[in-house]
């Protein structure tokens, strides 16, 4: 048997160069990040009009706000009359209006151009034709979502069908009521692996017996290697003598009030392609919003999310968030592991996926396939 033809069970996986080649990362920003929805901002953390956040998303920076009618707005970062970039923090907040620190135009919250330095003097210039270009916004699950392309895929097929794949309805979700929940905790995490190993790390189990002890110990059918996602609308079931979903499986906080007995000790693991994770247990909800900055480098946000009397009586969510944070730096520690071997002529060819890891094909053949002839 040659290396170039498993058995029947093991399938191939993406050649190593997938993982390193900035060429191919430079085809999977174009048509996968600039041209699918890409969860990009909590929609609370604007919290009132000139509020912002910069957001990387494939090869643009985008400025995502909140309008002046409390409307979030999204425009590439770009001036547009000599392609200064107008905010370069991550985060802030203006009164009124966008002013390019270059030359000053200035814009409105809605993208309009509404002062120039010398405006009078140019009466043929169309201030709405000259306006900040604007990028497709949609709000779900609390979270702002973008999409770069002039003619974007329907959100309710490539997004919500995503959710309706995995759990088997949308109603499912809609029980967790995750657009009121609050952020009790954020955690970015700067990781420096392809974010495809990152996907393929939250789509398997086979991993979890080996570097998750506490999550194991949690959900002990995960010491046998298959993940929740192996199954549509499975959720795995707690361990008989956990109480919650913490690191030492003691109590956790007040149930989200719409999880449902059947949903109630089970967790759901969700991915939204091409960049969102979604887990689910009875207390909280965790997302995890990954931006793609090198075929080496992903950072990650994680948001832990908790019903709001939880978080505003100051609750201890140490717990909680310390399991799932356990979990990230495990896998994160082991996608950093494995991103300097895709370089190796061992890893040219690729690797192997064990029957329990089966399902991670079909994420590869989607990634072939939206890149199309030309990642060949």
């Amino acid at each position: 048997m040659t290396a170039s033809s498993p058995p029947p069970s093991l399938i191939a996986t993406l050649p190593g160069g997938h993982y390193t080649d900035e060429r191919v990362f430079a085809l999977e920003q174009e048509r996968i990040f600039e041209s699918m929805w890409f969860c990009a901002v909590r929609a609370a953390d604007l919290g009132r009009p000139g509020a912002f956040r910069t957001v990387q998303v494939g090869r643009e920076s985008v400025l995502v706000t909140r309008a002046r009618d409390g409307s979030v707005r999204a425009f590439l970062n770009v001036c547009r009359h000599r392609g200064a970039r107008l905010r370069t923090e991550e985060s802030g907040e203006v009164r009124r209006t966008f002013r390019c620190p270059y030359h000053a135009w200035t814009y409105d919250l809605e993208g309009r151009l509404v002062a120039a330095p010398n405006l009078a003097a140019m009466p043929d210039l169309d201030r709405a034709a000259y306006g900040l270009v604007g990028v497709h916004v949609r709000e779900w699950l609390g979270y702002v979502w973008l999409c770069l392309a002039d003619d974007p895929p329907p959100f309710e097929a490539d997004v919500v069908g995503a959710v309706v794949t995995r759990l088997g309805e949308e109603g499912l979700i809609e029980n967790y009521g995750v657009g009121d929940l609050e952020v009790g905790r954020r955690i970015v995490y700067d990781v420096k692996a392809n974010w495809k190993l990152l996907v393929e790390n939250f789509m398997e189990c086979y991993h979890c017996a080996t570097i998750h002890p506490e999550l194991v110990g949690v959900l002990p059918e995960f010491a046998g290697g298959y993940a929740a996602q192996s199954f549509v609308g499975h959720g795995a079931r707690f361990g008989a003598e956990v109480r919650g979903f913490t690191v030492d499986g003691s109590q956790g906080v007040d149930r989200i009030p719409g999880v449902s007995e059947d949903q109630d000790r089970r967790y759901y693991a969700i991915t939204i392609r091409p960049q969102v994770f979604v887990n689910l247990v009875p207390d909280h909800v965790i997302i995890h919003r990954m931006f793609p900055l090198s075929a080496g480098r992903t950072v990650v946000e994680c948001d832990w999310l908790f019903h709001r009397d939880v978080v505003e009586r100051g609750a201890d969510l140490g717990p909680s968030v310390e399991l799932f944070h356990r979990v990230n730096a495990q896998d994160f520690a082991a996608c950093e592991r494995c991103q300097p071997a895709m370089a190796s002529r061992a890893y040219a060819r690729g690797g192997v996926l064990v029957p329990s890891e089966h399902h991670i094909r079909a994420f590869h053949d989607w990634v072939l396939a939206r890149l199309g002839p030309a990642s060949a």
